[in-house]
């Protein structure tokens, strides 16, 4: 028996225009992009957003087959949010592959539900191409090609979602407290595992006496200038 074939709303033939209902694509992904960002994938139905449109499910299946392709609108959505400046300025590659992995954190911080949708399937939508045909010169002006450039752009792409996943959900589930609040709480911990401990003990102590945000700003920087020395390193001899 034959698989599957795989689907995607951007690949489905668009349906005549005068067929149309009165509620547009933009505004379908519009209504899902708001309950995503208040409530997560959890919070998505294409029911409630039917509800939240004040219209039927029928007009929201008239755009999308499922939720599957509706997350793909969505998430191409966000994806017109990151913008890799060109190679030619000042620092070149470097500085747009740094510019495009900090305005890729940035997106997920304001929708941290995008990073279990990252991998899923294709992304092939208008504005998530368009970030990777400027990837891909961003990336190929260090002389990168074929696999080799393939690689070099997911790598960064990989850890800027994992440190952003990371540092988003952080954020989400300790809102409120501070570095302090959790020096003060660990306390007594520390102090029992202090004599087991101690290189742990000191580490925690000393890191978490700065402000969470800059610890994390400080770690994402560092995480992602230890990558790109490593491209540098591995960039066609001719380049360096």
């Amino acid at each position: 028996m034959a698989e599957k074939a795989p689907v995607s709303v951007w690949t489905r033939p668009e349906r005549p225009r005068r067929e149309q209902p009165t509620l547009s694509r933009d505004q379908i992904v519009d209504a899902a992009l708001e309950l995503l960002d208040a409530e997560g994938l959890a919070g998505l139905s294409m029911r409630r957003l039917g509800t939240r449109l004040n219209s039927g499910a029928t007009s929201v299946y008239w755009h999308v087959a499922n939720k599957d392709e509706l997350l793909e609108l969505v998430l191409d959505r966000v994806m017109a949010e990151v913008t890799v400046p060109p190679p030619d300025g000042e620092g070149g590659w470097r500085a747009s592959a740094t510019a495009y992995a900090r305005g890729f954190r940035a997106m997920i911080h304001r929708h941290p539900w995008t990073v279990t949708l990252f991998g899923s399937r294709p992304m092939i939508g208008p504005n998530a191409t368009r970030v990777l045909d400027e990837a891909l010169v961003a990336f190929g002006a260090a002389g990168f090609t074929g696999f080799d450039l393939e690689y070099a752009w997911s790598l960064v792409v990989d850890y800027v979602i994992g440190a952003a996943g990371s540092e988003a959900s952080w954020q989400r589930n300790q809102s409120g407290v501070t570095a302090t609040d959790w020096i003060e709480i660990l306390g007594p911990y520390l102090a029992r595992i202090g004599d087991d401990r101690p290189t742990l003990a000191a580490h925690i102590r000393g890191v978490w006496t700065n402000e969470t945000g800059d610890v994390l700003e400080g770690r994402f920087d560092f995480g992602l200038a230890c990558l790109l020395d490593g491209l540098e390193a591995r960039m066609p001899p001719f380049r360096q």
